[in-house]
């Protein structure tokens, strides 16, 4: 059985069309999976943000006393709603002309965050999410 011409440039097709998905197949999955990686961290940093917000929130409320164990367990219960641990909480608190603040720092390290490990690169670092906010009922004395 003999195939004619048509037949035979058809499968020279094919055959072209799949050698040149093995060739790009492996860039696409790349850039897909840099994309996801992407919004991954990107979400993870909103929820840094947010909770950093909602902790120095509680720190800044008259009510608020020394160790702060209210603070850490306001950043811990916003990022355990995200499904993410491995977070460190840190507090500064400061004064200027008399006015207090509270900052208020949640941070996890680079290579926890990370979807795919290292393949887009060396994962060093941290990713932090920070607020600061007035102190409430103190500060300078109105006149």
């Amino acid at each position: 059985m003999r195939l004619d011409r048509s037949e035979v440039n058809r499968q020279r097709r094919r055959a072209a069309a799949v050698v040149e998905f093995a060739v790009i197949s492996p860039v696409l999955l790349a850039i897909l999976f840099g994309i996801i990686e992407y919004g991954y961290v990107f979400m993870v940093r909103q929820t840094l943000a947010h909770a950093a917000r909602e902790a120095c929130r509680v720190a800044v409320l008259q009510t608020t006393d020394e160790p702060y164990d209210e603070v850490v367990a306001r950043a811990d219960e916003v990022m355990q709603a995200a499904g993410l641990s491995g977070h460190t909480v840190g507090m500064i608190h400061a004064t200027a002309d008399n006015n207090w603040t509270e900052s208020v720092s949640v941070a996890m390290d680079r290579a926890e965050i990370s979807l795919v490990g290292g393949f887009f690169g060396e994962l060093s670092g941290e990713v932090v999410g920070t607020c600061s906010m007035r102190k409430e009922g103190v500060g300078a004395a109105t006149e």
